[in-house]
């Protein structure tokens, strides 16, 4: 068994508490769908977003999941000029017997810009 890290975005429309929230679940759940995860599976989660979003930790909304056992990290993405704004990224470190060409990313709104 390897620990993999699944990466993700999502754009946010705006900064508040509900925005937020709601891009993170959206963002977890596809995450969680798309490569088959149970959270006893789950390591550790990594939250970041750019400095323009900063209403509400993204982990909350892991603990409405559910998420109760897992450990979870929130942190603010570099302020790099020309950057994406609004955005939140995961790196979910998950403990499973795929290989590293069998995780899927998930990239959603204008975060699919992120990746070809």
């Amino acid at each position: 068994m390897w620990c993999r890290g699944i990466r993700g975005a999502i754009t946010v429309e705006a900064n508040t508490r509900e925005d937020i929230l709601a891009a993170t679940q959206e963002l977890l759940r596809r995450m969680i769908e798309a490569n088959g995860v149970e959270a006893e599976e789950v390591a550790s989660i990594l939250f970041t977003t750019t400095p323009d979003l900063n209403a509400e930790f993204p982990a909350v909304a892991a603990r409405r999941l559910g998420w109760s056992e897992v450990a979870l990290l929130c942190g603010h993405e570099m302020d790099v000029s020309g950057s994406l704004p609004k955005c939140l990224r995961i790196l979910m470190l998950v403990n499973t017997e795929r290989r590293a060409g069998e995780i899927v990313h998930v990239y959603l709104k204008e975060a699919e810009n992120l990746r070809s």
